[in-house]
């Protein structure tokens, strides 16, 4: 009998050792001053019809990694993969055409949309770069609005006219003008009240079963993560310090900086509020031009040790099942 070997699909996007630096210039005659470590070294998979989140203070990287995954800066190093195939290493017009399958959900949709524009221009922008005829993109409109819970009598409207829910309501129908295989949500929904960050939330999780979509989830909520994330990436200073599927990382946080993300978020029992062990982390996050040469996180950390101050932490495996760089706690063999 003839042994039947079934290849295991590449997943929709992988990101291997990605850095993105950039070159600071100081000084009366603008010499070269240093070298801002943005992503340093940062890697991820995200599998079809999943959803990644990545968290991190403001000024971690989060942001700046996912404009280099979709293109809209050049990285410094590494390689990305979109289905199996390295976008980098590809023509500029075949890596456009394949880029088409990766959109973006802008954090505050009042700069996202151009206010000279309809709501349903706005939409129809992508279907326009494309050359999708004048018919088809009145039909898909529609169909986009209607999608993302807007009425067909909203197209006419301005962004002005539309409260901020319905704002990003018409930033998603963009982003899925072109049919994409995965999302990068930017902050989706840090701008919008209380209120409506549920009904956004709820939308985007519709959307994805009921198109298969991938997100990249970028945010510095963890009670907002907790709610679509399958899998939860902790950045700390452009890397790396936790990684796990969402409940493991929720339920047994295996880095200090983890434990003091989670610490932070609100409990609605004020009796378990108070009862709640606080975790402060003295300083700021040190700057990116000026990292730590040893675990970024030695500045802040709870539980630092001498040897922290000059090794530097891998990526290993933990017995709750996530991975952590830890020195203290999971030090290499």
């Amino acid at each position: 009998m003839t042994d039947l070997h079934v290849m295991t699909p590449p997943p929709l996007l992988a990101v291997e050792d990605l850095c993105v630096h950039f070159g600071v210039r100081g000084g009366w005659l603008g010499g070269r001053r240093g070298t801002v470590k943005a992503v340093d070294g940062f890697s991820l998979t995200i599998g079809a019809g999943e959803t990644v989140a990545l968290v991190g203070e403001s000024g971690c990287g989060k942001s700046t990694a996912g404009n280099a995954i979709l293109g809209l800066l050049e990285p410094s190093a590494g390689r990305i993969f979109f289905e199996g195939i390295e976008l980098t290493a590809i023509p500029a017009a075949r890596r456009a055409l394949l880029r088409r399958q990766m959109q973006v959900i802008f954090q505050d949709p009042v700069s996202a949309l151009n206010p000279k524009l309809t709501i349903g221009q706005s939409v129809a922008e992508p279907l326009v770069v494309a050359e999708v005829p004048a018919k088809a993109r009145r039909e898909r409109v529609a169909e986009l609005l209607d999608l993302v819970g807007l009425k067909a009598s909203q197209n006419d409207r301005y962004p002005n006219e539309l409260s901020g829910g319905q704002r990003q309501r018409v930033v998603i129908a963009r982003a899925l003008a072109l049919s994409p295989k995965l999302l990068v949500c930017d902050e989706p929904v840090s701008a919008l009240d209380v209120s409506i960050r549920s009904q956004i939330l709820n939308l985007l999780m519709r959307l994805q079963q009921e198109l298969g979509l991938a997100y990249l989830f970028i945010s510095h909520d963890l009670s907002v993560v907790r709610h679509i994330a399958d899998r939860v990436m902790v950045m700390y200073l452009g890397t790396i310090v936790e990684e796990g599927d969402a409940e493991t990382v929720f339920a047994s946080p295996a880095h200090p900086y983890t434990e003091a993300l989670l610490a932070a978020i609100p409990l609605p029992d004020p009796v378990e509020q108070r009862q709640r062990k606080a975790i402060v982390l003295a300083g700021e996050l040190p700057s990116p031009l000026d990292p730590p040469a040893g675990c970024p996180f030695v500045t802040r950390c709870p539980i630092r040790e001498d040897r922290c101050t000059d090794l530097r932490p891998l990526l290993l495996s933990t017995p709750q099942g996530s991975r952590a760089a830890c020195l203290i706690r999971y030090p290499p063999a």
